[in-house]
């Protein structure tokens, strides 16, 4: 393909998708800086009034006196402290939707947040186009994937027909060129992590394509097992939760879904030792009726398309290399935003010099 044509569709892309590729850049590299931020300035959400106990309080208890206060048909994830003096977060879905912050050593509450509360919340509907639903998934979805075609046009335009190439900015030659020479050899430079970092974004952000590479790799989707027939009331939560943990010995549990109802199995993600996803991708399915394991689904046995999830969430949100991942995500991040930026800069400031210069060649061919 010409290089012509590769500017050409360099350049609309980028005028087609360079609102939603800057704000993605610049929200996610916010998302990265403020998450610690708002532990930080906000630890009695966070950190456990209470030094760790032997015997925490009963998962069962905080249960039954959250579902007392939002009605017993309110779903409830829980997430048990991932490190000492951090608190336990449960999820709330029923009369009210959000996060109540309590002390795991005593059950005290230390605090509650609505789902659209707080910074960083809009921050992340912003990112994932959640206000959208399934249909802002796909358009992230979409967007990224084409950002990322975007970067690969990019690096076609740029790449030099000599090597070693020259990365030379030319800053004493106007403000226009220096922005020029910084857009080029900047994208160049970062084309590849903000490519694996857009595609990243986007497999993340619609299921389809997951369950599209599961079937195009000749497998299918692992699923939820069916419950099998029976009755009776749904056993304690802690009876559950001891009956995952001994189905995988040595795993922590990640997040354990209490759903009221007894038709389906109760799911606990646990994190089993070698799996690089921070909440742990591994599934233990129970009979909440009689806490006997069904299934285990462990993340490196699920099917192609959902066990990549456990490597490229992380490597998105920069949790696989830990603060120094996160830092590199943030800049990544700006890195994008200013991208996106430059370059609609640049189309609109050169607008007049190509007006100018089509009628320069029009009165010559007169």
């Amino acid at each position: 393909m010409p290089r012509r044509l590769w500017l050409f569709c360099h350049r609309w892309i980028a005028l087609g998708l360079g609102g939603i590729l800057i704000l993605s850049g610049l929200t996610g590299a916010l998302l990265a800086v403020a998450r610690p931020l708002d532990q930080w300035l906000h630890p009695a959400y966070f950190v456990a009034r209470h030094a760790p106990a032997q015997d925490a309080a009963p998962l069962e208890s905080l249960r039954s006196r959250l579902a007392a206060e939002f009605g017993a048909d309110a779903a409830i994830t829980f997430r048990p402290p991932r490190k000492a003096g951090e608190t336990l977060q449960a999820r709330v879905r029923g009369a009210w939707r959000g996060i109540v912050f309590l002390d795991p050593a005593t059950g005290g509450e230390q605090g509650r947040r609505g789902d659209d509360e707080g910074f960083v919340a809009a921050l992340f509907s912003l990112h994932s186009a959640r206000m959208l639903d399934k249909a802002g998934q796909a358009v992230v979805a979409g967007a990224g994937l084409g950002d990322a075609g975007l970067c690969v046009s990019g690096l076609v335009v740029w790449w030099p027909r000599k090597w070693p190439p020259s990365l030379r900015m030319a800053f004493g030659k106007g403000a226009l060129r220096a922005l020029f020479d910084v857009h080029r050899n900047g994208g160049a430079v970062l084309a590849l992590a903000l490519a694996v970092s857009i595609a990243t974004g986007a497999y993340l952000a619609w299921r389809p394509i997951g369950d599209w590479i599961t079937y195009a790799l000749g497998h299918t989707r692992v699923v939820a097992p069916a419950l099998p027939p029976g009755g009776g009331p749904i056993r304690p939560l802690d009876e559950l939760a001891a009956a995952a943990l001994a189905a995988q010995p040595g795993a922590t549990i990640g997040y354990l879904l209490y759903t009221p109802r007894t038709d389906r199995p109760m799911a606990v993600r646990l994190r089993v030792p070698g799996d690089p996803h921070p909440n742990g991708r591994t599934t233990v399915w129970l009979d909440p009726r009689s806490a006997a394991v069904i299934a285990v689904h462990r993340w490196d046995e699920l099917d192609p398309g959902a066990r990549v999830n456990s490597i490229l969430y992380p490597l998105h949100t920069g949790e696989l290399g830990g603060a120094v991942g996160e830092a590199i995500v943030a800049l990544l991040g700006l890195a994008l935003g200013a991208l996106g930026i430059s370059g609609i800069w640049l189309w609109w400031r050169r607008r007049p010099v190509r007006r100018i210069a089509d009628r320069g060649a029009g009165r010559r061919a007169r």
